[in-house]
């Protein structure tokens, strides 16, 4: 399976983002990743790692970790990009939420909805 996207510096941001290697229509499945389930209990040790900015709210008993590209999708009040949890494979599935350009960077709401202006939580999975 090829994917559309690959690792590279984020132009707004210039940090490390995902940045789309052909045109993307609107609707189209990126990427399924799949997910790494974590205890709520966990999540204080989870917070003391790196890894407490990678991670995704999947249901009241567990966070998650996606495999793949998912957990590397930066943040934007205007995404291009949208997430549904697959809970019964244990997936996420990434899809455009609009038309993305090549070379144009991938982003998703860490609120879940493309254009939901809701201040984010510092340091706060998403």
């Amino acid at each position: 399976m090829e994917l559309a996207v690959e690792v590279g510096i984020s132009p707004t941001l210039g940090i490390r983002g995902l940045l789309a290697t052909r045109d993307i229509a609107a609707g189209e499945v990126i990427e399924r990743c799949p997910m790494v389930m974590i205890p709520v209990t966990q999540e204080d040790a989870l917070e003391a790692t790196v890894l407490g900015n990678y991670y995704f709210l999947w249901n009241d008993e567990f966070y998650a970790m996606a495999l793949g590209y998912g957990s590397l999708h930066n943040h934007s009040y205007h995404a291009n990009c949208i997430f549904e949890r697959d809970y019964e494979r244990q997936e996420m599935v990434f899809k455009a939420a609009k038309a993305i350009q090549r070379g144009e960077e991938l982003t998703i709401n860490y609120n879940g909805d493309p254009d939901d202006p809701t201040p984010i939580h510092e340091g706060f999975g998403v």
